[in-house]
């Protein structure tokens, strides 16, 4: 299968505020907070198609699993930035997705990537196709 590109164009976008937790010595969101901060937006874009993950797992038997990430840092989020963390599909394959993530403070791009999350049996972490309630939201 030839990989597709979404139906659904417009990213989605889930708010983060920036707490103690996340920032470094310096005052600035730790690095590797910004994969935290996709992971949340990853989850919240799947809830908002009707995908709970727990029920996933339950129902299908099916789990995603990061696989591969790349960021680039462009500028700092500091504490109690209030941030706008998007989510956009950039392949569709039968077993993965590639996904953008972008994180915003306003107008200003903080930091981007480029997430591959992968649907894995959650049994044996054995690469599974993707169920076809969520594959029927690409077609």
């Amino acid at each position: 299968m030839s990989a597709r590109l979404p139906t659904i164009q417009e990213p989605f976008r889930h708010s983060v505020r920036v707490y103690w937790e996340d920032t470094d010595a310096g005052g600035v969101v730790f690095y590797a907070n910004y994969l935290k901060f996709f992971e949340r937006a990853r989850t919240e874009w799947l809830r908002s198609l009707g995908i709970g993950q727990q029920d996933l797992r339950e129902s299908t038997g099916a789990i995603f699993v990061v696989t591969d990430t790349a960021l680039r840092y462009k500028l700092p989020a500091r504490l109690d930035d209030a941030l706008a963390i998007t989510v956009v599909v950039d392949q569709f394959r039968p077993a993965s997705m590639l996904l953008s993530q972008q994180a915003w403070r306003g107008d200003t791009l903080l930091c981007e990537g480029e997430i591959r999350i992968g649907c894995v049996d959650a049994g044996t972490f054995r690469p599974c196709r993707i169920p076809s309630a969520i594959t029927a939201l690409f077609e």
